[in-house]
């Protein structure tokens, strides 16, 4: 019934709108495998198509990504190569930290409630940051060409073609994984020669994965609303417990919005690395995370490089490889900016940066003196201390404000925000 329908839409607008684009995603392998897509064709067929994905998702703040790809064309055309990226940096920074910081003070200043559409253009943005700044680094490190001496406007659409097309494109507007623009290239060019006949099969299963992960979603859900937590009648374990599901329900969602997106782009032919070409099933190369491998990490180092993988690297490219005094607070304090700038996520990030810093130290010193036993019982505590802390982190991260700071610390005294958490926590 409609009540039901209206119920799936708003607990999973954003997975549906992830979802919407896969008709188009099959049509365009198969018209490519075909041979029925030209090059030029196709980089047209995914620029346009993510023109018109951003239009019926954002509305109007569509101009935001808009601007940001006009602005990136203009810097490429107009200054040199070892210069790019620092003023793609710091403009596309700019722009994205003022709509953050617009969104904070219309929350909570004005009390006034932000449009979805804002919402999903600004997280969109924050993925066009990616794929930008990856280009603006190799045009500076000469791992890409662009030849802007061109002296046709023809010569000069063919040389921007592709770079609008990795910008816009529809199968990482809406989500990661993050593909280099020589990668992205290279797959274009080579759909239909080495790929696999279908990628329906892989596509089916990664989405009943998807199907599974709400499902254990909604058990989780289920049992916080059933089974609320009382500071005075309930013991520490079972606090422990109920915190720990609350978070996990925060990263299953993750989990599956990144499972949408690697099948949206196996279902246009990437990621079949070199390494897959034989075997049609192998389309895993590009990926932000699997949920068994990234939550059975035993190290917050390890939980740290397998959470959102893609963007790790990027992280680890763009700050930790460049910065000579303290890059791992340096990697982590911009990621704060890049997220927004919440209170929540000054305490969550930092910490998050002072644990892998001591999982550093504590590992160096005490894993080789530990025998064979008690390297499984180091595992296994080990484990348990990972999970407590990404808990502890995604509680202040997804909270975002000092009150949920303070529940943490006054021995996981949530009660008084279980109500607004029921009401949010299906919030993208």
């Amino acid at each position: 019934n409609m009540s039901s329908t209206s119920w799936m839409w708003e607990q999973h607008q954003f997975l549906m709108y992830q979802c919407f684009p896969l008709p188009f995603a099959f049509l365009f392998y198969f018209l490519s495998k075909r041979g029925y897509l030209s090059l030029t064709h196709r980089y047209l067929f995914v620029s346009v198509g993510g023109c018109v994905l951003a239009v019926v998702t954002m509305g109007f703040y569509s101009l935001l990504l808009f601007t940001s790809t006009f602005i990136f064309i203009l810097l490429v055309l107009s200054v040199d190569p070892s210069c790019v990226h620092i003023w793609a940096f710091g403009i596309q920074m700019l722009w994205q930290t003022f709509w953050h910081l617009l969104i904070q003070y219309r929350e909570h200043y004005l009390h006034e409630p932000v449009s979805i559409r804002l919402f999903l253009a600004v997280s969109s943005l924050m993925l066009l940051t990616q794929r930008i700044t990856s280009v603006s680094m190799d045009l500076q490190e000469k791992r890409v060409m662009l030849t802007n001496n061109t002296s046709s406007r023809k010569q000069t659409c063919v040389m921007i073609l592709p770079l609008i097309s990795y910008t816009l494109s529809f199968t990482t507007l809406l989500g990661g994984p993050l593909c280099s623009y020589s990668r992205f290239v290279f797959l274009m060019e080579g759909i239909g020669l080495s790929c696999p006949s279908s990628p329906l099969a892989v596509v089916f299963l990664k989405l009943i994965q998807v199907l599974l992960l709400e499902w254990a979603r909604w058990c989780l859900i289920y049992f916080l609303k059933h089974n609320m937590y009382d500071p005075v009648n309930s013991g520490v374990l079972y606090g422990i417990l109920w915190i720990w599901c609350l978070a996990l329900v925060f990263r299953i969602q993750y989990y599956s919005h990144w499972r949408i997106s690697e099948g949206l782009n196996n279902a246009v032919g990437f990621g079949f690395w070199e390494y897959s070409f034989v075997d049609s099933s192998e389309l895993s190369g590009l990926s932000d995370g699997d949920f068994w491998t990234t939550e059975l990490s035993s190290r917050m180092s390890e939980y740290a490089r397998r959470w959102n993988f893609t963007t790790a690297l990027w992280l680890r490219r763009l700050v930790y490889m460049r910065c000579k005094h303290f890059p791992l607070f340096m990697c982590f304090g911009f990621s704060l900016w890049w997220h927004g700038l919440h209170v929540g996520h000054f305490v969550g990030f930092f910490t998050w940066a002072a644990t892998v810093k001591a999982d550093y130290h504590i590992h160096k010193h005490l894993w080789p003196q530990l025998s064979p036993t008690w390297r499984k019982i180091y595992t296994f505590l080990g484990w348990i201390n990972t999970q407590m802390i990404v808990t502890c982190i995604a509680i202040a991260v997804e909270f975002r404000n000092i009150n949920s700071i303070k529940s943490i610390n006054n021995c996981l005294c949530l009660q008084s925000y279980i109500h607004a958490l029921i009401l949010d926590i299906n919030t993208p």
